[in-house]
């Protein structure tokens, strides 16, 4: 999966708080949206009511959750992006289809661009949450994110589809799959569960 907004992201003073700005989220989220459209055949339409309910949910999640961030800042940076993505899916602010000429390719397996074809909306609101955290983790913690393999695989993309319609917080644990994480897939929504968190727990208490 190409992050092409990354590239763009990094330039970007203070990312971590700055995404924390309605204005400035909204503008980002649009230009993700913008370079996908561009470059991968495919019409998006945003919803600007459900994008700010999007956000404003997340911020929400995200604040209930931040007095645990000292405890793993890297993973909790992790977290709060997986969050996003639940609120993202959960909102559905984007409507999208995919062009005559891309449709005319169809969709293989072993073809990166089928997963846009297959879920665009769901492609656009991962590859922004993936964009956001790659550019973080670079500014935080001075990494470059490395995306697994099943972030690629058509596969993989219709086993999280079909879940997150069922429980959008499975969203979470597909994205710690997709960067190479511990997925948490019975509770994805528990920060107190995820695996690095309880390490951390346990080597503050030793």
């Amino acid at each position: 999966m190409q992050l092409e907004l990354t590239k763009e992201l990094k330039a970007v003073p203070d990312l971590r708080h700055q995404v924390r700005h309605l204005r400035w989220f909204k503008s980002s989220f649009r230009r993700d949206a913008e370079l996908i459209a561009r470059h991968r055949e495919v019409v998006l339409e945003i919803d600007d009511r459900r994008l700010t309910e999007a956000f404003l949910n997340w911020i929400e999640a995200f604040n209930r959750q931040k007095a645990h961030a000292a405890l793993d800042r890297r993973d909790f940076t992790l977290f709060a992006a997986g969050l996003l993505l639940r609120e993202f899916l959960k909102a559905r602010p984007v409507t999208a289809r995919v062009t005559q000429a891309a449709a005319a390719k169809g969709m293989s397996p072993d073809d990166k661009d089928s997963i846009i074809g297959f879920w665009p909306e769901g492609f656009l609101y991962t590859n922004y949450c993936l964009s956001v955290l790659a550019a973080v983790v670079e500014q935080e913690f001075g990494e470059n994110l490395s995306l697994a393999e099943a972030a690629d695989d058509l596969r993989i993309w219709w086993s999280y589809r079909e879940n997150v319609r069922e429980d959008p917080s499975m969203a979470i644990a597909f994205f710690d799959q997709f960067v190479g994480g511990e997925p948490n897939w019975w509770v994805p929504d528990s920060l107190e569960s995820r695996a690095a968190m309880r390490r951390a727990t346990r080597k503050l208490l030793a």
